[in-house]
């Protein structure tokens, strides 16, 4: 075997970049050019697993990660890993536990998928950006001195939060008829939404240095290259379908409700901890989620390009 860079979340928003980037990235490196790329997913079955695995220097398993233990990764030789974990209630016990099977098997260095820096807070109303925060404190102290990481706290992906927009168009050229369009999007707060393509190339070129030294422990703020309003989503949905919106519901977090539903994910979990979700944006409303605040190593590294207009484009031609 070789030494090896796994990706946990291979076929998810930000992995599947990763897996992509990751390769090519490699071999222009001084140290890393015999490493291997291993992606996980749970079935191999799955079209996007099919795909990735026809990228070069890139061999794709069936593991589930959560049963990842330290003589796997001994197993394996992964030396660097990126993980983006679901956002579920377990979250803590299960990346917390990869975590310390990656110390403890020798893991040199872990990129991870964090969520919006001003969410990221022991006090925060919504359950998940809580979770992140204790994750980070744990990776803080100093047990986990021997092994880099980096945490990126991603703004809202952008292929999210223009979905329902994205559906209104379609819908309406289909029918040539209007429902309400519901945005997440409050009517005038800047929000610096970001493609999770970018993320992911980020993530890839971060594992990717000969030298992680300088991005150990750094927490890195990502947002797409400008802000968008939910009014000026509205403008744009107005240009692809040549007339008017009739009704706008902003700030709409109703389809969380549906993630309690019976025989949905979050049907077992409790019920006040699910429906925190509808404060996830809160801050985002607030207008604490700009564009600005963007780290300068992203800006450095790879600024991200995608706009919101290119990506609402991009979800009609799905």
């Amino acid at each position: 075997m070789a030494p090896t860079i796994l990706i946990i979340g291979a076929t998810g928003n930000t992995g599947r970049s990763v897996t992509e980037a990751l390769p090519k990235l490699l071999q222009t490196t001084k140290t890393l050019s015999d490493h291997r790329v291993i992606g996980l997913t749970r079935s191999l079955d799955n079209p996007i697993a099919k795909q990735l695995a026809k990228v070069p220097g890139v061999e794709i398993i069936e593991q589930n990660w959560v049963e990842i233990t330290a003589d796997w990764l001994r197993e394996h030789e992964v030396v660097r890993a990126f993980i983006a974990s679901y956002n579920a209630p377990s979250q803590f016990a299960e990346e917390s536990t990869f975590h310390v099977a990656a110390l403890k098997a020798g893991v040199k260095y872990v990129v991870r998928i964090s969520t919006a820096a001003a969410n990221v807070r022991p006090d925060c109303d919504a359950y998940y950006p809580r979770t992140h925060w204790a994750i980070e404190a744990l990776l803080s102290s100093p047990e986990f001195s021997n092994l880099h990481w980096t945490s990126l706290q991603a703004n809202s992906f952008s292929t999210f939060y223009l979905s329902t927009a994205a559906e209104f168009v379609k819908q309406y050229r289909k029918t040539g008829t209007q429902d309400t369009l519901k945005l997440m999007a409050s009517k005038d707060a800047p929000v610096g939404i970001v493609d999770p393509d970018e993320i992911g190339l980020f993530a890839a070129l971060l594992l990717s240095q000969d030298d992680t030294t300088v991005h150990n422990k750094a927490k890195y703020v990502l947002n797409g290259p400008e802000d968008v309003t939910g009014a000026q989503i509205v403008d744009m949905v107005e240009q692809h379908i040549g007339t008017k919106v009739q009704h706008v519901s902003y700030e709409d977090m109703s389809f969380v409700d549906s993630f309690v539903d019976p025989g949905s994910l979050g049907a077992q979990q409790s019920k006040n901890v699910i429906l925190s979700i509808k404060y996830a944006l809160v801050t985002s409303w607030e207008g604490k989620s700009m564009a600005s605040t963007t780290s300068k190593e992203v800006l450095e590294l790879a600024a991200p390009k995608r706009t919101p207009a290119d990506v609402l484009r991009t979800l009609l031609e799905v």
